[in-house]
């Protein structure tokens, strides 16, 4: 019936996530308000880190992917549950390293790396920088040098694998602003140029192919091309790879139309292949390396409105207008995705009503959904928007000088706040 299990209903008929009462949840925090069920958040990294163990015998480290969700307590709880983690910005960083975690457990991304990122990689000692084209592969070399330091280094490589999902969050297809194509030749070029450097120490490759991607197939195809890369490098340059970063992209459940691999059957698929070409193309086995983020919080996370006003106009449809819109979730605006909402009181009842969810922000394109099934609703019902865990706060705005809501984790019974709601004072800390 949800698409989560930590989704439920209690003897009300409410909607509970984690055991805990929705309408209690709005009623105690305000809306809106996210809400994250902090066990199934360690469910999902259990899954990845178990299927590491069983598959590949523990050779290998999940990367939680902080543009999912990035928040002091997040990090903590990744910390424990021993995976390391995917940033991409020195806020990422920051918090991170706020929030104690180990900066030798970090991959640093991105495609246009600052000096001061560049610095503050190298003073941290994160574990991998991911580097994504040749001027900051010798900009890091020159840094490195003044510093006296040896980098750990990774190249982004397009594979030229095209998932099916939206074109926007496709990253492996040679038309993408991300990484060095395999295709021209410009991979190898970066390789023959770090192995000339004595600073920067290459440790493997790393690619992305795309986002909320259902199949495992195009991961266990991305690693066939990748180790037959693996095996080129060694026979032009000699060179023997230590270790393969597979990416993130694993898709998750909105809808019931939504069919997802098995979070624990990946690690099997994956693995299944890297040896196999591996051992094929003589090659050494390699430490191996995954970035989930959304499939670690999406589900495990949903968010609470009000209801203000409905609006019939006839024969066309019916608008519920609520208390937040794209200002705290912009993905319907950005890609037209769709989710699940519920009325949190009657969340067990059947969804014979068809309602389209309108923000508040002065855009007709504020919408958190079009025509989406649901119980009926009326001014103050509370509506659960569903998998909102991931790509939610951590892309959320101020636009019409709108406060950010907060984040409210649940586990055992039990809520916190770990992310405190934005007062009207917060929005003008910064003007002059």
């Amino acid at each position: 019936m949800f698409v989560s299990d930590c989704l439920g209903l209690n003897s009300q008929g409410h909607l509970t996530i984690g055991g805990v009462d929705t309408l209690e949840l709005a009623e105690t925090y305000g809306t809106p308000v996210y809400v994250m069920d902090e066990d199934q958040i360690r469910r999902n990294c259990r899954k990845f880190k178990d299927s590491i163990d069983r598959y590949y015998e523990g050779r290998g480290l999940c990367c939680y992917a902080s543009k999912a969700f990035s928040c002091k307590e997040i990090y903590r709880i990744v910390e424990s549950e021993g995976l390391g983690a995917d940033i991409v910005s020195l806020g990422d960083l920051h918090t991170a390293l706020s929030a104690g975690f180990p900066a030798e457990r970090i991959c640093y991304h991105g495609n246009n790396k600052t000096p001061a990122e560049l610095a503050a990689v190298i003073e941290h000692r994160v574990g991998r920088v991911v580097i994504d084209n040749l001027t900051e592969l010798e900009l890091l070399d020159r840094m490195a040098q003044a510093a006296g330091v040896t980098v750990r280094v990774m190249f982004r490589v397009k594979p030229g694998v095209e998932a099916h999902t939206h074109e926007y969050i496709q990253t492996g297809q040679i038309d993408s602003k991300f990484g060095l194509a395999l295709e021209t030749g410009e991979a190898m070029e970066a390789t023959r140029r770090v192995l000339q450097m004595h600073h920067l120490q290459l440790t493997g490759m790393h690619c992305h192919i795309g986002s909320q991607i259902f199949d495992n197939e195009p991961f266990a195809h991305t690693a066939r091309v990748m180790m037959q890369f693996y095996a080129d490098i060694k026979r032009e340059t000699g060179y023997l790879l230590d270790e393969f970063n597979i990416g993130g992209g694993h898709g998750i459940m909105y809808t019931a139309a939504d069919t997802p691999s098995p979070f624990e059957t990946f690690m099997a698929d994956v693995s299944r292949t890297v040896v196999g070409e591996a051992d094929r193309l003589g090659l050494k086995r390699p430490f191996v390396l995954m970035e989930p983020g959304r499939a670690i919080v999406g589900e495990a996370g949903i968010t609470l409105y009000t209801v203000g006003a409905v609006k019939e106009i006839p024969g066309i449809r019916t608008y519920a207008s609520i208390d937040g819109g794209m200002t705290d979730n912009p993905r319907y605006t950005l890609y037209q995705s769709r989710y699940t909402a519920l009325a949190a009181a009657r969340a067990g009842e059947p969804a014979d009503h068809t309602f389209t969810l309108a923000g508040r922000c002065c855009e007709t394109g504020d919408l958190i959904g079009k025509d989406l099934p649901m119980q009926a609703l009326q001014p103050g019902d509370v509506v659960a928007v569903l998998s909102t865990g991931a790509y939610n706060y951590s892309m959320a705005s101020n636009y019409n000088r709108v406060p950010r809501p907060p984040v409210v984790m649940v586990r055992a019974g039990q809520s916190r706040v770990v992310v405190r709601r934005e007062s009207l004072d917060d929005l003008i800390r910064n003007d002059i």
